[in-house]
């Protein structure tokens, strides 16, 4: 568990690496940037979503029913910060989305969860301190 969070670590390097890059959209067509961010996106809360869910198993917190549900329990357990918690599972909704809806999604959405990646960094320190 501790080398998927070591992976977001990185994955949010890049994702700032991308969000300082200047945008450039052609035509309304996603750009090369814009894809990449989202799939930094995707793959960041997959991270917080396995791990999260995992420390539940590992703590015996109960079975949780959805992705959100996980951040909930540990939060309800005093292992992650209750506002934070409620931050992480509408994250967990953006991701939802950029998987489900992605043809459709506005990308100032997306810039705008680029935009603070501390949600994330706070996580992983929870997560780290849970294990």
């Amino acid at each position: 568990m501790r080398e998927r969070l070591i992976q977001l670590e990185s994955n949010l390097g890049m994702l700032e690496r991308l969000r300082d890059a200047k945008y450039s959209a052609d035509q309304g067509e996603v750009s090369g940037r814009a894809w990449a961010i989202r799939y930094g996106l995707i793959e960041s809360i997959q991270i917080v979503i396995d791990t999260a869910c995992a420390i539940v198993n590992r703590h015996n917190l109960g079975v949780a029913k959805t992705y959100a549900d996980c951040l909930k329990r540990l939060a309800e357990a005093g292992y992650l910060d209750k506002s934070l918690a409620g931050v992480l599972v509408r994250i967990v909704g953006l991701r939802n989305l950029l998987i489900h809806e992605y043809a459709i999604i506005d990308d100032a959405r997306v810039e705008a969860a680029v935009d603070d990646l501390s949600p994330f960094r706070e996580y992983a320190k929870a997560a780290v301190a849970a294990l």
